[in-house]
């Protein structure tokens, strides 16, 4: 019986949300007194699980599953439960895993328990710790059914790193037609930058850089941190940016460790999605912008003097700590 964990990898590789997931199963299991399995679709670098505690991986490797796909993949993994005779299933908090988790639900009649940020507070009963309204607080949710599943809040957790001997077992689920009744035609991605879904840091900018045409501050100021760049909703609905760097309420979630908000005023809904941040640092002219409020950290001052300043400061930084 042991624990069971899905990890997403992109084209072969683990996402950060993976090892993360891994980690947290670990941390489950050696309360439970048992072991990890991970579910791991289309990788040959299953090894890399071994060193944050999965004692055992089922690689899936089929054509079919190269492109996500929900009842698919949901199908696949309720059968891996089966097989491993799992009780609790432990996916990351990635759109795929929003997709799947309660589809999986549904077929293993499983609570389901998103938002989670810490381990159990015990097993008996299974209680967990989960945020609640746009991570404004918290509700510790007790989990009845037999099997449960546990959606593991983005960033909360961290990577443990606890190496154990692995075993790899090739495992091929019986799918049928009905699991691939939506069909992905083509993925659309921007290789070159990071996701604001797996950054560590995040640097946003709204309408107070007046225009496109400024936007390199925030891609420059990026690139120095190894951040991937966002915006607000009005300069998406503008068009200075695509709406996938939309983040807010409405937008895209953001649970980085850093997250700087140039010219962002701090709308009500844009503060909902970027909440989960650990450390919020917001550059304003206006004294009085809301973000100000929600902010660790804030500088009054205009954003095209603080903003070259504070790169060239970085770059100093990091050439003299090279």
């Amino acid at each position: 019986m042991s624990v069971l964990v899905y990890t997403e990898n992109e084209n072969g590789t683990f996402k950060k949300a993976a090892l993360e997931a891994a980690s947290y199963a670990k941390g489950v299991a050696d309360m439970l007194g048992t072991s990890v399995t991970a579910v791991a679709f289309n990788t040959e670098e299953v090894g890399a699980l071994a060193a944050y505690g999965v004692d055992k991986v089922l690689t899936i490797n089929d054509d079919k599953l190269k492109a996500f796909s929900a009842a698919a993949y949901a199908d696949a993994i309720k059968q891996a439960v089966a097989k491993e005779s799992s009780e609790v299933i432990v996916v990351s908090s990635s759109a795929d895993s929003k997709y799947l988790a309660p589809i999986l639900a549904v077929h293993l009649e499983a609570g389901y328990a998103t938002n989670v940020v810490a381990l159990p507070e015990g097993v008996t009963p299974f209680k967990v710790k989960r945020t609640a309204f746009t991570n404004k607080a918290f509700n510790h949710t007790e989990i009845t059914t037999a099997i449960k599943i546990i959606g593991l809040s983005t960033n909360s957790f961290g990577l443990k790193e606890h190496s154990v001997s692995q075993t790899i077992e090739a495992f091929a689920p019986s799918l049928n037609d009905a699991d691939f009744a939506v069909e992905v035609v083509s993925v659309d991605k921007a290789t070159d930058k990071v996701s604001i879904a797996d950054a560590e840091i995040v640097v946003s900018g709204g309408r107070g850089l007046k225009g496109p045409e400024n936007w390199h501050m925030i891609e420059d100021l990026a690139t120095v941190l190894g951040a991937a760049t966002a915006c607000s909703k009005p300069v998406s609905d503008m068009g200075w940016r695509p709406h996938g760097e939309h983040v807010g309420q409405t937008g895209k979630p953001v649970a980085s460790n850093l997250y700087i908000a140039i010219g962002v005023s701090g709308a009500i809904q844009h503060l909902a999605g970027i909440n989960a941040s650990k450390v919020k640092v917001v550059i304003n002219n206006d004294p009085e912008a809301p973000f100000f409020k929600a902010a660790d950290y804030g500088v009054v001052g205009d954003a095209f003097e603080v903003v070259p300043e504070l790169i060239e400061k970085l770059k100093e930084f990091k050439a003299s700590n090279a």
